[in-house]
């Protein structure tokens, strides 16, 4: 039993001290030259494009849904009027990101996972190490610059989808008055709700893409994963589930340093 568990700890602190190596190398060859911006934008176009109108769908309903939950608790109390400001502060300091960050890890982060995990099960990282070619910066770094570039601009997008979303619930559906929901939203939200948002969702960023690109880049080391479709399936599903709780965790922890 002490062996078993002397094993377990072992091969987590070596994939962890595995990821870690991964992330420092991928930033440094990012800041490293030369810099060709065509895969980056193609990058930003796949997790950034192709995931607003999922991000403009969710924000505009978590908005709503806000609105909706907000009016009828804050009527017990008569503070029908601060319902722009509890929708505006929930989505810029929480939901906005975390919400903004799952979805981008459902959409995009676990494709590029899977794209990775059968680059690497067909050999093709193999054969572009064959060639000279250096992985990280070939395949990783657009991928990490996109992300975190593509993810505080959706996380604004959901943003405002959600406060038109819960104006048209509260102001349209409820009768709350369109300059109390404006005018207290303007008078509670501060920079520093915003810098909030912003910070979370740039390591929220960093994150998705770290867990996802790794994942598949090592997948052959994978305990539970191996090769073959069933090897990429497994680990895109850990890549997947690791980012999610990562997201939340940090989520708590940059909160708490922030408040």
């Amino acid at each position: 039993m002490l062996e078993k568990i002397g094993d377990e700890v072992l091969y987590y602190l070596e994939q962890a001290g595995r990821m870690g190596i991964f992330l420092f190398t991928c930033l440094l060859n990012a800041v490293r030259p030369p810099y060709k911006i065509s895969p980056i934008v193609r990058q930003i176009h796949f997790i950034g494009h192709r995931s607003v109108f999922v991000i403009l769908f969710t924000g505009t309903f978590t908005g709503m849904v806000l609105a909706l939950q907000g009016y009828y608790t804050l009527r017990r109390f008569g503070s029908e009027a601060l319902l722009g400001s509890a929708v505006a502060l929930a989505l810029l300091r929480e939901l906005g990101p975390v919400i903004s960050a799952l979805m981008v890890v459902g959409r995009a982060g676990s494709a590029i996972c899977a794209e990775i995990g059968i680059m690497r099960n067909s050999e093709q990282i193999d054969a572009l190490e064959c060639m000279a070619i250096d992985p990280y910066k070939y395949l990783m770094v657009p991928k990490f610059i996109a992300a975190i570039v593509a993810m505080p601009l959706l996380t604004s997008i959901f943003d405002v989808a959600g406060i038109v979303g819960g104006y048209l619930v509260g102001v349209s559906m409820l009768g709350v008055p369109a300059g109390s929901y404006f005018q207290e939203m303007y008078r509670s939200v501060v920079w520093a709700d915003v810098e909030m948002g912003l910070v979370k969702s740039l390591v929220f960023g960093l994150l998705i893409i770290w867990i996802a690109t790794a994942k598949g880049f090592f997948l052959h080391l994978e305990r539970s994963g191996g090769f073959g479709a069933e090897g990429v399936s497994r680990t895109t599903t850990s890549a997947v589930v690791l980012s999610s709780v990562a997201i939340l965790v940090s989520d708590y922890l940059i909160s708490a340093i922030l408040l």
